[in-house]
């Protein structure tokens, strides 16, 4: 093993855009070290942001229409990669790709007979690699799942390295089109964690913006903070089955997307209420959700004393969603941040994750915690395109 500057390359379910992390690796006594040399955010052009969001969970598309997106979003994977490395002047010797996931099955249906889990990242690794000329590691949900995980959620791995503490127990939650949580005890083993999807994240404010406003995100909450609270619209909502469901558990927009959406907006005409109430609901029921996940599944396992409640992605700097998140998890012994404080801005934290993933591939080392996933063992994740 040697020192390696490693990209990492994430796209999320809010499908805005792509976050690359330059991260310098290196080899440690019983974790590797991380330096994060630079971010680099780069927003999708409104076409093919547009065709992403016609792709996921799409109930009728094309193979053809699938086939482009998957090359187009290796275009823009290489371009936001070879962007970074020239503005920050830094050779990047290996990519961490995550990919646009279109659609994620974490658990067994029937299809053709048999009983499957499925899940489907698109941006094509061969092309980002022969236009970087550096090995590409892509596709890391499958191996997981492959051995009985839910392929979801795989930033745990870095939460452990980076955040695990002999004293304090840590919460990273972490706010994109999801919401998703690790949670490490004082002076626990990466065995001894627990990491799942809380529900929606921003997914339904940014849909909910989009409809009403035109607009693609809530910035700085403003909009919510116009609106008022329909509490027996989020109280119904946490009434159903995903909320009580224990981990391992993940979700996406076959859970929270558009037809979640429109329920979800017509439940708020229904109450009464405005557009900007729509908003200022969506807001609070991430909030709720996210304080609810908190109380029903971390509070129990953790000691006593205060918990750091670490926040990281997009809904970090909605400072409507902050504020509701701070009067939710105060109260029940969280001091609430933002992973800035702990030296991992909180926009780059999924990009570090998968620039990690992509080190312990190459290294051949698992980058699953069954903890978190459900997998009845650790295994090496993801599949390597060589430039």
């Amino acid at each position: 093993m040697k020192t390696t500057i490693v990209a990492g390359v994430m796209s999320g379910t809010s499908a805005d855009g792509i976050d690359v992390a330059l991260v310098r690796i290196s080899p440690g006594k019983q974790k590797p070290r991380l330096k994060l040399l630079a971010h680099h955010a780069v927003s999708y052009p409104r076409a093919l942001r547009q065709a992403v969001l016609a792709a996921m969970n799409a109930g009728r598309t094309s193979t053809a229409e699938l086939a482009r997106l998957n090359w187009r979003l290796g275009m823009a994977y290489a371009e936001a990669v070879h962007a970074a490395a020239e503005k920050y002047r830094v050779k990047v010797d290996l990519v961490g790709c995550h990919g646009q996931t279109v659609y994620h099955q974490a658990k067994p249906e029937t299809y053709a007979g048999r009983r499957v889990a499925c899940t489907w990242q698109l941006g094509e690794p061969a092309l980002i690699a022969t236009e970087l000329r550096v090995p590409v590691v892509s596709n890391f949900r499958p191996a997981d799942m492959a051995v009985g995980g839910q392929g979801a959620p795989l930033v745990p791995m870095l939460d452990y390295v980076l955040f695990a503490d002999t004293r304090r127990t840590r919460v990273l939650q972490n706010i994109g089109g999801i919401g998703n949580l690790t949670a490490i005890p004082a002076g626990g083993e990466s065995s001894d964690l627990i990491a799942f999807d809380t529900g929606p994240g921003n997914m339904v404010i940014d849909a909910l913006m989009d409809r009403f406003f035109k607009k693609k995100y809530d910035r700085d909450g403003r909009v919510a903070t116009r609106g008022q609270v329909l509490e027996d619209v989020i109280k119904g909502i946490l009434r159903q089955p995903y909320f009580s469901a224990r981990p391992p558990k993940s979700a996406g927009r076959e859970q929270f997307g558009a037809a979640f959406v429109t329920e979800f907006s017509n439940a708020c005409k229904k109450a009464g209420g405005k557009p900007e109430d729509a908003v200022a609901t969506a807001t609070a029921l991430t909030a709720d959700s996210i304080a609810l996940a908190f109380e029903k599944f971390v509070k129990p396992l953790s000691q006593r004393g205060a918990v750091d409640y670490v926040v990281s992605g997009g809904g970090s700097r909605n400072a409507t969603l902050m504020k509701m998140l701070r009067a939710s998890l105060e109260p029940l012994g969280c001091k609430v941040m933002v992973s800035d404080k702990l030296g991992v801005p909180s926009q780059a934290k999924e990009a570090v994750a998968f620039a990690l993933l992509a080190w312990q591939t190459w290294h051949k080392l698992p980058g699953n915690i069954p903890a978190a996933t459900g997998a009845k063992k650790a295994a090496v994740l993801g599949e390597i395109c060589y430039g």
